[in-house]
């Protein structure tokens, strides 16, 4: 049984204020949930409806879950349609030593705003094997519970840093080859691109900031085979996936 407390505080998990008051996130579906329970992340608890249970005792036998009716669920999901399952999660540390970042291939998201995109974006990130995100400090964050639903569980495997870019550019103690997706860039197809480096992916409108454009030692830009020249740009996330596919055929 869903209890009055419990619900009204997962429900204040929906914001930025209480997240990050509780340090605690939302994250719901089987798939999910089964692998965060499977995963290294600290799961306070869980809500269920009994199909769910029934389908999972191996987990529900080595987890303490809270089982609810499909009316409750509804009570507390972030979902158009709530799926079997609910999860109220411990927030991960974010403080990483840069030079764990000296020999990787790292995304730099600078202010991405939209949801989907910052989901999509980590979920291609895991599809191509990129371990860290470095993100500024905005109000969309990952554990943004349509944030979370879009990664699909991606979250899991890719570690996002939230931090001030010019600064944290400023103060690396290695010197990288930094990657910024611009209109005026060389055309990713006709550059060799190396294992390792970083990636700077700008806001969906008005692309990367001007204080960071300082650090980028190759513009990149992906081009356009359009027949009509006013064809609409990609969006953060399209243009994501087609740089990491191009960094990491080359590889091949």
């Amino acid at each position: 049984m869903l209890s009055k407390n419990a619900a009204k505080y997962i429900n204040s998990l929906k914001t930025n204020k209480f997240r990050d008051r509780h340090n605690m996130f939302i994250a719901e579906g089987p798939k999910i949930v089964g692998e965060l329970l499977r995963s290294q992340f600290d799961v306070e608890s869980v809500y269920a409806v009994g199909q769910w249970m029934k389908n999972n005792k191996s987990i529900t036998e080595k987890t303490e879950i809270t089982e609810i009716s499909e009316q409750e669920l509804k009570r507390i999901s972030s979902l158009k349609t709530p799926n079997q399952v609910l999860a109220v999660v411990n927030i991960p540390g974010t403080k990483t030593d840069n030079d764990s970042l000296k020999n990787e291939l790292v995304l730099v998201l600078d202010d991405i705003n939209d949801p989907g995109n910052l989901g999509t974006i980590i979920r291609s990130a895991d599809w191509f094997g990129v371990r860290h995100i470095v993100c500024s400090n905005n109000p969309v964050g990952v554990y943004t519970p349509k944030v979370i639903q879009a990664t699909m569980g991606s979250f899991i495997r890719v570690r996002t840093i939230y931090t001030d870019l010019t600064e944290f550019f400023t103060n690396l103690s290695f010197t990288p080859s930094v990657f910024g997706a611009l209109l005026t860039g060389k055309s990713i197809y006709k550059m060799k691109l190396p294992s390792e480096g970083f990636i700077i992916i700008g806001n969906e409108s008005k692309g990367i900031s001007g204080s960071l454009k300082q650090f980028i030692t190759h513009p990149v830009m992906i081009p356009s085979f359009a027949h009509i020249k006013s064809a609409e740009s990609l969006n953060a996330s399209v243009a994501t996936s087609i740089i990491l596919a191009e960094f990491r055929r080359q590889q091949f």
